[in-house]
């Protein structure tokens, strides 16, 4: 089988953000939260697979890499188990522009779904911090945890705005692939490659980070300067900002407006052809008659 066409990605995701649009507040919510948990497993994972390697700053780089091989499990899941995730969810922009939503519909998805990832990351971020894991190493796996936390919250806004950018260019790319393979093969290789590249580039994403730094507070409190107020304040406005960004304007922006004339031929060769099928249905079930 080959890879969709770009103009047939764009249909496919019109069509996927209209669905997600007619959602309902409580499958939003039920969606939002299975996407948190397998992002935050995601992260809790990368962390426990190379925090050995994240704590020198000599192998910091090699680290990323092993993390960011551990990561796409977090977006595999929410792709293929079915959940509503903010940043993938930016491409929705695409049917905005084509108008098959309203802006309205496409803001609400992004607010009940952006609050249920909230939840659910900052929930398994606690009791991953009670579940004892963070002991690892002799406290070292809880060191580097704390560490990851206080150097994210330490950004500029410009920094963590870029960064933010960057990751969700990748993310939405990588969904964007997924939607034109053909094999469940081709849907993973498109999902982990682009991931496993902002992990290890140390790109910053809004949900992921919804784990990592509430995790950080968690283990050491006010004693390493991490609230939850700094976290919101100092990362994940920004972050969130850039990640709209990167994927409402770099991806479903451009490739809407690249494709929309194509897209556009798509969707009138198809309304003719089913038009004649309709006519030629009917003059022969005049003839029967």
């Amino acid at each position: 089988m080959s890879q969709k066409k770009p103009q047939e990605i764009l249909e496919i995701t019109i069509d996927a953000a209209a669905a997600k649009a007619g959602l309902s507040a409580k499958q939003m919510i039920l969606l939002g939260l299975m996407a948190g948990f397998f992002i935050a497993l995601a992260g809790a994972g990368a962390n426990m697979g190379a925090y050995y390697l994240l704590a020198d700053s000599a192998t910091a780089g090699l680290g990323k890499m092993l993390s960011g091989i551990i990561f796409p499990a977090g977006l595999l899941m929410v792709v293929f188990a079915g959940a509503e995730l903010f940043t993938g969810n930016n491409l929705m922009v695409a049917a905005v522009l084509d108008k098959r939503i309203g802006i309205g519909s496409m803001l609400r998805n992004w607010c009940i779904v952006y609050l249920a990832n909230l939840v659910a990351s900052v929930c398994v971020a606690w009791l991953v911090v009670q579940s004892g894991l963070l002991s690892t190493g002799d406290g070292l796996l809880e060191q580097v945890t704390v560490s990851i936390a206080v150097s994210k919250v330490n950004l500029t806004f410009g920094q963590a705005f870029i960064r933010g950018i960057f990751c969700n260019f990748l993310v939405c790319i990588a969904v964007w692939m997924a939607s034109g393979a053909d094999s469940t093969i081709g849907k993973v290789f498109s999902l982990f490659f682009p991931i496993w590249l902002f992990v290890t580039a140390g790109f910053e994403h809004s949900i992921a980070n919804m784990f990592f730094i509430p995790a950080g507070i968690f283990a050491a409190g006010s004693s390493a300067g991490l609230t939850f107020t700094g976290f919101i304040l100092n990362n994940l406005i920004p972050v969130t900002l850039g990640n709209i960004a990167g994927g409402s304007i770099l991806v479903a922006g451009i490739y809407y407006f690249t494709y929309k004339d194509a897209l556009r031929n798509r969707m009138e060769t198809r309304r003719v052809y089913i038009s004649k099928n309709e006519q030629e249905t009917s003059k022969t079930a005049s003839l029967d008659a």
